[in-house]
């Protein structure tokens, strides 16, 4: 381990040499790819800047365990065990971040959330998680394109599709997919009961055609007349396209914008990243055969979260982690709930790693 860790630091030093280099702003494709580069290396080497540091502290006072002076022999005791604690500390950060990396995790995110069982509730449920990822999206700094929506009567969501671009979108938001469960008590319910509705969550890796091998023949294209709520037509051209995957089966529409061809360049990339995430999910399979990650694999059918209102708690399942902060969960307050799942996936691929 140390051995990688002083060749990242080595390339690390290069990065920052070119980055300072004269005419490095002359060329800004370059520029960029140098400094993600130099970003991505930065947690880790700055981390083994510390172990080392620790390491040296450590030696020197090792070397005061022979003074003639008890007092500073105790002293030197307490200081060594503080740093061999810290060490290991930092070791142990140090495995996880060189860890082999999702290819993904760089990726933008389509997200898609349903409503689920419970009408207009769930409706109202869908509206409600697609506020929380736009404003948790918002908080850093990503953008937020709706690509479809199917709006339900009373203002809530039966469908809704949109792209959200950021560093490293895919990354924070992978294990946010399966199904969300939500208990309070309906705006339309006049004796107070609690239900229980839920909405589902997927989240997709944004996926180009290159990402994908897909043969013209595959697919088929069908237009439309787009139509809003109640029928009411919204424009009169046939502008909304349909698009079928024949081998696959998969079949994604989209009519919001007035122009066709818009239309269908939404469709193709939700239908792209739909078939990406599909062989995802069966790569997962064929690797997880004997075993399952302690996070979930990102089944709509998996309950992973609660939201229970009369309580104002949130309990993610997975990970057996309860909040007491609903409103500020819903205002986009997740990131606990991103960090514990992180590194519970991260102990599973520890374990893994040992056992292969």
């Amino acid at each position: 381990m140390l051995t990688k860790l002083e060749n990242l630091e080595g390339r690390f030093l290069d990065l920052e040499q070119q980055l300072s280099a004269r005419d490095i702003l002359s060329d800004q494709d370059r520029y960029r790819k140098l400094t993600k580069a130099h970003a991505d290396l930065k947690e880790v080497v700055d981390l083994f800047r510390q172990y080392k540091e620790v390491q040296a502290h450590r030696a020197d006072s090792r070397e005061l365990l022979a003074d003639a002076d008890p007092e500073i022999r105790s002293m030197a005791q307490e200081e060594i065990r503080r740093l061999e604690a810290l060490a290991q500390d930092l070791e142990k950060q140090l495995t996880l971040l060189l860890l082999p990396g999702d290819p993904l995790d760089e990726k933008n995110i389509i997200l898609e959330i349903r409503a689920g069982t419970g009408g207009e509730e769930a409706a109202l449920f869908a509206a409600d998680l697609f506020r929380l990822y736009s404003r948790y999206a918002e908080g850093r700094g990503w953008k937020i394109e709706i690509l479809s929506a199917s709006e339900s009567d009373t203002g809530g969501y039966r469908e809704i599709i949109a792209l959200i671009e950021g560093r490293r979108a895919y990354s924070y938001l992978k294990y946010e997919a399966g199904t969300h469960r939500v208990q309070r008590v309906p705006v339309t319910e006049s004796q107070g009961r609690i239900h229980t509705s839920a909405a589902t969550v997927a989240i997709m890796p944004e996926a180009e055609e290159a990402d994908v091998d897909i043969k013209p023949e595959d697919l088929r294209f069908d237009v439309y007349r787009s139509s809003g709520p109640g029928g009411q037509s919204v424009n009169t051209t046939d502008s909304a396209v349909r698009v079928t995957h024949i081998p696959s089966g998969i079949v994604v529409s989209c009519q919001d914008e007035k122009s066709q061809h818009k239309n269908k360049a939404r469709a193709l990339k939700v239908l792209y990243s739909r078939l990406l995430q599909a062989e995802q999910e069966r790569l997962h399979a064929i690797n997880a055969e004997n075993r399952r990650l302690q996070v979930g694999s990102g089944d709509r059918s998996e309950r992973i979260r609660t939201y229970n209102f009369p309580q104002g708690r949130v309990t993610d399942h997975r990970v057996n982690l309860t909040l007491y902060k609903l409103d500020s969960v819903l205002q986009g307050d997740i990131q606990e709930f991103i960090d514990a799942l992180a590194a519970a996936a991260r102990t599973e691929a520890l374990k893994a790693q040992a056992e292969a």
